[in-house]
């Protein structure tokens, strides 16, 4: 007789908490800068950094792409992929309107 396989169950885990690398501060003229290891290098050329309490946040600018191309198409649909699927129903655009039945297009 054929045993039929027992499913496999796999929990989701915490992700690996990214390494840690201790970094020194200096000074570029007026600002104060840090250099960021290779390990932690972002990619492209820009990068939007703001403040959370005692943190900075640096995250990588998403590449604009010429309006109307494909890369911008295929990027609008990967965000509106992420969005998941509308769970609502949607509203009724007829009600409170007249029916056809009920609306005189001739003229007295």
């Amino acid at each position: 007789m054929h045993k039929a396989a027992e499913p496999t169950v796999r929990y989701a885990t915490a992700p690996e908490p990214l390494p840690e690398r201790h970094v020194r501060l200096f000074r570029n003229g007026a600002n104060q800068a840090v250099r960021i290891p290779k390990e932690f290098e972002l990619p492209g050329n820009d990068a939007v950094m703001r403040r959370e309490g005692d943190r900075l946040i640096i995250e990588a600018v998403k590449p604009q792409h010429p309006k109307g191309s494909p890369a911008a198409l295929l990027a609008a649909l990967d965000e509106m992929a992420k969005l998941g699927p509308i769970e609502e129903d949607f509203p009724d655009a007829d009600a409170g309107l007249l029916t056809l039945d009920d609306i005189n297009l001739e003229a007295d």
